[in-house]
């Protein structure tokens, strides 16, 4: 029944009696039987991975099937150190992942607090304190400012109730609320008799019939869409699927044909399972596993360092590939806060922003004192009734300025805060213009007001619209005095604020009979008022995020702002933040609900403000982008966002104000809840990718030498030039050094300049898959020349094997310097940039060295040392592929492709902006 029944279209009689219930509240019995029924006020939340299932995700790539493959190939051999190393690499590469996944996950279960662990319920007649898990539907909750609401409820009475649901509908001015019931189709956000699980009460006071609870209540039907949303595969894992299959399909063509062709020739069976062995070992990149961990986890702790949690590793490397970040508005484009932006007084509109400017003059205590109200400018007089009308209170004057200054609703918060910046403290005020009576403010009314003595006499002094204010005028202060109202120059004013996105309030005084000054009831409806001035409030935009939103037009990633918030307030806000200009068309929720899917994919290509948006509608964004090919990063802080976050290849939730919801169904958490941070994330995760695509080069290039070098020699009838240990040996020991140290390559300048990278390029682009060709060619060629030379001069196999495993390896230390950059010159950088990689450059060449002398490793790997006239050979030989690809890349440069990633910069690409033609224009809501 709470499933389908409509209650905030039911009156509060039809409400209690479905219910069972009463004003009274519920028997103790009765609230039992129905917790039993009901389950407790609790939405489930996922349970953390278990460690078995997190060591076992690590496993989940076709990478390591390939090298199980290969382990269990050597194991049959009897090749037990070949199959030793292989497990060693499989283990580390596990043993890092799982590592870093447990930290992340620790880390974010630490900031899942719940949100109300107790509620204030009438039972049995008599008020209690109870847990919040333990609300039944029909309870009756007592509700006052600053108390997060424990459940679903339909109000039965309000007094002066507004309710804070930035979280749940994204609207950052808190909804008033009332008891009437409104129709069954009404959108969540305008429920004005409902009161939501998780929401904030800001003033007032109400009392509330619980209708839903745990996963029935708005809140958890979102946890469960958001639960229910399959988490897309991300574009890495989708590359290394790819990439890894090709790897396969290399190797099993290569092995089947050589082994072919080897039989109708006539060829030792062992020959050819030893070449079989051998292509297997010497093609896979046993080292990459690692170093794809490496790399991510590398970037992950430099994130975390910036302050942005990451859960899953292939999320770095997918928030440095996203096209489009669709944004919620309130709490992450904006403080989710309110604060007086702009005031207009005596024809002249000031702006209360720049703190370099002094707009307002400030009078000490003593100097307001001695001047007559009148007598003050008109800024100041609208400011004292903005503090003087107002129902919320400062906590210390200290955290003026800062979030959560004060108890109470947020406007009237933002006008404590004003007048303070302004030497009007309320405290002092009051002892200067006494309060006689107060009006709080109701919907019905329009308006707050209080009367104050003010230079002896009784003063009215009152805040609202600005229509009702000026209902009540029959002046307004003008430049020239007070003269009679101008309704049409007040309004007009008031509405070039309001196209600004700013909520408007007008602002009114004027004497009233001393008879009157206590009745209430008398100053209902004054009169005779003077017209003071104009106060324009918004949610104002974080610092920086402005310059981090222009960061990321200049990267080509577009930025969409989707909020439940009106739609001239988010074309306001995006038109300041550079979004989209003010003239751009705003989709809202309503007509977004009229447009079949093929429409929406049109439509967002063109629009990038989306407003007064549902969850489910947000998904329907992702799930539109996503299908025009746009990798997809959401952020958000609130339960609305979280089913969108769960859909997109990347979801980024906030952390420090965010529900629970929204960082479960996240993939990175922000702890600082900055929207900046996410640009520094995404280059990091740029650059973590160019470095995977860099070690990826390095590694794959050494296997495409050996798809030349092994069926070669088989075709020729010459011996293998490598036994499958030394093959092993050059894969995981030596490039093991130099691939490792790829993660700390730092990042290239321009790389925020580059085009997004398409989905369809791979892990390696098509600039690298023709430099992998060339410097396979280049190093098998030399490899087997030198084994050619070396063998006929010496007439050892084994010398000769020796020194075309040493040319590889000096080979792989040249080449690592090429794979620094795609386009740069190796030339051009210092080889000390990259400390580490320099270090293993060494380490590799020492640690062969060493191998070749080493009676150990003599034995295992069948070497033996060099000569030394055959060094300045081996040096010579592998030196060219340093002038193969330092030409490469000057080729490139001159003459760069148009369909890689690297290039982009080169070509000088225009940066991608958001899409402004307005083929469908929005009406804005008001």
């Amino acid at each position: 029944m709470r499933n389908t029944v409509h209650w905030h279209a039911l009156t509060v009689a039809e409400t209690l009696e479905r219910l069972g219930t009463s004003l009274e509240g519920l028997a103790t019995r009765e609230a039992e039987r129905r917790l039993q029924q009901f389950g407790p006020n609790e939405i489930e939340t996922a349970p953390p991975p278990s460690l078995l299932r997190i060591i076992l995700r690590q496993f989940k790539s076709p990478l390591i099937y390939i090298l199980l493959v290969a382990a269990l190939v050597t194991a049959g051999l009897g090749e037990w150190i070949d199959t030793g190393a292989i497990f060693a690499v499989l283990l580390i590469n596990a043993a890092l992942g799982t590592y870093h996944e447990l930290r992340a996950e620790q880390a974010i279960r630490s900031l899942m607090l719940y949100l109300s662990p107790r509620a204030r319920v009438i039972r049995d007649g008599v008020e209690r304190e109870i847990p919040a898990k333990s609300l039944v539907p029909g309870d009756i909750v007592l509700l006052e400012s600053g108390v997060r609401v424990p459940a679903d409820l339909r109000l039965v009475s309000t007094t002066a109730l507004m309710v804070d649901e930035s979280v749940f509908t994204g609207e950052s001015v808190p909804v008033v609320k009332r008891t009437d019931p409104v129709p069954s189709e009404t959108p969540i956000a305008d429920r004005v008799c409902m009161a939501f699980l998780g929401t904030i009460v800001t003033s007032g006071r109400g009392v509330g019939v619980v209708v839903s609870t745990g996963s029935a209540t708005e809140l958890g039907k979102i946890a469960h869409l958001a639960r229910a949303e399959a988490q897309p595969q991300t574009p890495l894992e989708r590359q290394f699927a790819r990439f890894a299959r090709l790897v396969a399909l290399v190797v099993l063509v290569s092995i089947a044909a050589i082994s072919v062709f080897g039989v109708l020739r006539g060829d030792e069976l062992t020959l050819l399972f030893k070449f079989a062995v051998g292509a297997a070992v010497a093609i896979v990149p046993e080292g990459l596993p690692i170093v794809v961990t490496l790399v991510l986890a590398v970037s992950a702790q430099r994130m975390a360092r910036r302050r942005a949690i990451v859960r899953h590793l292939a999320a770095v490397e997918t928030l440095g590939s996203t096209t489009v970040i669709g944004s919620d508005k309130t709490g992450t484009l904006t403080e989710n806060r309110m604060t007086v932006r702009a005031l207009w007084a005596a024809e002249r509109v000031i702006s209360l922003e720049d703190e370099q400017l002094d707009p307002v003059p400030h009078l000490s205590f003593s100097a307001l004192r001695e001047t007559a109200f009148s007598d003050l400018p008109p800024a100041l007089r609208v400011l004292v009734t903005g503090v003087l009308a107002n129902e919320a209170t400062l906590a210390h004057s200290e955290e003026i300025g800062q979030e959560r200054a004060g108890i109470g609703d947020p406007t009237d918060i933002a006008l404590l805060i004003a007048g303070a910046r302004f030497g009007l403290v309320r405290e002092e005020l009051e002892s200067i213009y006494p309060i006689i009576a107060e009006i709080p403010f109701e919907p019905e009314r329009r308006f707050a007001a209080v009367v104050s003595r003010i230079d002896g006499k009784p003063v009215f002094l009152a805040k609202g619209a600005p229509e009702r204010i000026l209902d009540m005028c029959s002046t307004w202060a003008s430049p020239a005095g007070l003269v009679p109202i101008d309704r049409e120059a007040i309004l007009a004013a008031a509405h070039e604020l309001a196209r600004q996105g700013l909520r408007v309030l007008g602002f009114a005084a004027g004497e009233i009979p001393f008879e009157h000054a206590e009745r209430i009831e008398s100053l209902l409806e004054p009169s005779g008022l003077t017209f003071l001035g104009l106060v324009g409030l918004w949610d104002p935009p974080r610092a920086g995020v402005r310059e981090a939103i222009a960061s990321c037009h200049s990267a080509g990633i577009r930025v969409v702002m989707i909020t439940g918030d009106h739609a001239a307030t988010a074309a306001a806000i995006a038109d300041f933040l550079g979004i989209a200009p003010r003239s751009s068309p705003v989709l809202t929720g309503r007509e977004l609900q009229r447009l079949s899917d093929e429409e929406l994919r049109s439509i967002v290509q063109q629009v990038s403000v989306f407003a007064r948006v549902e969850p489910e509608q947000k998904l329907r964004i992702v799930r539109a982008l996503q299908a025009n090919g746009e990798t997809v990063a959401v952020t958000g802080d609130g339960v609305n966002d979280a089913p969108a976050l769960r859909a997109a290849e990347i979801g980024v939730a906030m952390g420090k104000s965010g529900t629970d919801v929204a960082r479960e169904a996240a993939d990175i958490v922000l702890t600082d809840d900055n929207f900046v941070t996410i640009v520094a994330a995404v280059e990091e995760g740029r650059g973590a990718f160019d470095n995977l695509r860099k070690a990826t080069f390095f590694l794959i290039s050494t296997g495409a030498a050996m798809l030349f070098i092994l069926p070669f020699a088989v075709l020729a009838g010459w011996p293998l030039p490598f036994y499958p240990a030394q093959l092993l040996w050059l894969n995981l020991v030596t490039n093991g050094l130099q691939d490792v140290a790829m993660a700390f390559e730092p990042k290239e300048p321009g790389l925020m300049r580059r085009r997004p990278r398409p989905q369809r390029e791979g892990i390696l682009s098509p600039l690298l898959w023709e430099r992998t060709l060339l410097s396979g060619l280049v190093m098998a060629a030399g490899t087997l020349w030198i084994f050619d030379w070396t063998l006929r001069a010496s007439g050892s196999l084994d010398l000769a094997r020796t020194v075309a495993l040493t040319t590889m390896v000096i080979f792989q230390n040249f080449q690592v310097g090429n794979a620094r950059s795609s386009i740069r010159s190796l030339f051009r950088m210092s080889p000390f940039s990259n400390r580490v990689l320099f270090g293993a450059v060494i380490a590799a060449i020492i640690v062969h060295v060493g191998a070749l002398y080493f009676p150990l490793t003599q034995f295992v790997l069948r070497v033996e040392p060099i000569p030394f006239d055959i060094w300045p050979r081996i040096i010579l030989v592998a030196s060219t592929i340093l002038v193969a690809v330092e030409v490469h890349k000057w080729l490139r440069r001159r003459w760069p492709r148009r369909d890689s990633w690297e290039t982009s910069e080169v070509l000088g690409e225009p940066t991608r902006r958001p899409t402004m033609q307005p083929a469908r224009q929005a009406t804005p809501e008001a």
